[in-house]
């Protein structure tokens, strides 16, 4: 995975989440790549994304019912394709933030 930043989490305390705590942290992230874009900073931008895909990626080893898992690899699908390809899923800064906030919401409520 390369230079991973979220060490604590690589060494098995993000397994240990439940599903949407881990969205609603990978969550903050996107909004962080999403805002800094927004605000003309590229390098900071790379940086929240390349940390939601790490977050997403140690995502993959957690015990997810079959359908939280189907709905993490898609979200991921569609957060990079929106980012750093074609937008194939005319995903709009908002669809995916408000994504992330309603996940959020679902977290706290829980």
């Amino acid at each position: 995975m390369g230079n991973i930043q979220h060490k604590k989490q690589a060494q098995g305390e993000w397994q240990k989440k439940p599903f949407l705590e881990q969205m609603a942290n990978i969550g903050s992230e996107v909004y962080r790549a999403i805002n800094w874009r927004n605000k003309g900073n590229e390098e900071y931008a790379q940086m929240a994304f390349v940390k939601s895909l790490e977050l997403f990626d140690l995502s993959k080893d957690s015990k997810f019912t079959y359908p939280q898992y189907k709905e993490l690899l898609r979200m991921r699908e569609i957060w990079v394709d929106f980012f750093k390809y074609d937008n194939e899923y005319n995903s709009t800064q908002d669809s995916i933030n408000k994504y992330f906030m309603y996940i959020a919401i679902g977290f706290k409520a829980s």
